[in-house]
C-alpha cells in the first residue's frame, strides 16, 4: 500500500487512529492533572504544558525509533520459564509506578489535615520527573497501539500531534474539574489504579482489552456527573430558601 493523500483508507485510519490515541492519552491527562495539583498557581499551569509538550516530544522519538521500538518487543530475560522483553519491563514498572503513586495519593487525602501549616507542597522539578516517568510508559503504550493500526510513519505522527493538541486543550478544563470536585480526584486516583493494573497484566502477557477498563471508567464517570448535579441542585435549593426565609422575616 502506497501513501498518497487522495486515498480514502489514509484519511480513515488517521481518524481511527487520532481518536485511538486521544482516548489513550486520557490516562496521561488524568495523571499529569493529579500530580501539578500539588503546585500552585502558574507553576500548575506550566507543569501541565511541559508535561504534554514531553509526552509529545517522547512519542515523536519513538515513532522515529520504530527499529528500537520493535527490538524492545523481542525477549531479553526469562523468569520461571516466562519471557520478558523491554516493553513487558517497562509496563511492569509503570504499572507498579502508578499504584504506589495512586495509593500513596490516597493514603494522603484521607489522611488530609486542614490545617493550612501542615499542607506539604511539592517542588516543581519532583513533579516534573513523575510526569516525564509516566509520559515514557504512555508512549510506549500508545506508540505500540499506532504501529497496529498502521505502516506509514506519516500517519502516526500526524494522529500523535492532533491528539496532543486536543489534549492541551482538554486538559486545563479536566484538571479545573478535579480541583473544582475534591470527589473527582479519588475517582482519578481510582481510574490510574485500574491503569496501573492493566499495565502490570499487559507487561505480564495477560492482555486485558481496553474496551473494558475504558467503559468502567465512563460509567464510574456518569455516575460521579449525576452526584455532581445532584450536590448542586440541593445547594441551589438550600440557597433559595435560606433567601425566602431572610425575605419573610424581614
Amino acid at each position: 500500500m502506497e501513501f498518497s493523500l487522495s486515498d480514502p483508507q489514509i484519511w480513515a485510519s488517521l481518524l481511527t487512529l487520532t481518536v485511538m490515541e486521544i482516548v489513550l492519552g486520557i490516562d496521561n491527562v488524568v495523571f499529569i492533572s493529579v500530580v501539578v495539583s500539588k503546585l500552585e498557581g502558574a507553576k500548575r499551569t506550566l507543569a501541565r504544558q511541559i508535561g504534554l509538550a514531553l509526552a509529545l516530544v517522547f512519542r515523536i522519538i519513538l515513532l522515529l525509533g520504530l527499529s528500537i521500538l520493535i527490538a524492545m518487543r523481542e525477549p531479553i530475560v526469562s523468569v520461571l520459564g516466562q519471557s520478558f522483553s523491554w516493553r513487558d519491563i517497562i509496563l511492569l514498572v509503570g504499572g507498579l509506578f502508578l499504584l504506589t503513586k495512586a495509593t500513596l495519593e490516597i493514603h494522603s487525602d484521607i489522611e488530609h489535615d486542614d490545617d493550612p501549616a501542615s499542607k506539604a507542597t511539592s517542588s516543581f522539578f519532583a513533579v516534573i520527573a513523575q510526569v516525564i516517568v509516566i509520559d515514557i510508559i504512555f508512549s510506549v503504550d500508545s506508540i505500540v497501539t499506532a504501529i497496529g493500526m498502521t505502516e506509514f510513519v506519516e500517519i502516526m505522527i500526524t494522529a500523535v500531534v492532533l491528539s496532543m493538541i486536543v489534549m492541551y486543550f482538554a486538559s486545563g478544563a479536566i484538571a479545573d474539574f478535579i480541583e473544582r470536585y475534591p470527589t473527582t480526584k479519588m475517582l482519578a486516583l481510582s481510574f490510574l489504579m485500574l491503569i496501573g493494573v492493566a499495565l502490570i497484566a499487559d507487561g505480564l502477557h495477560f492482555h486485558i482489552p481496553r474496551a473494558y477498563i475504558y467503559f468502567a471508567m465512563a460509567f464510574a464517570v456518569l455516575v460521579e456527573t449525576l452526584n455532581v448535579l445532584a450536590k448542586r441542585k440541593r445547594r441551589r435549593q438550600k440557597e433559595k430558601r435560606l433567601g425566602t426565609g431572610d425575605l419573610t422575616g424581614g
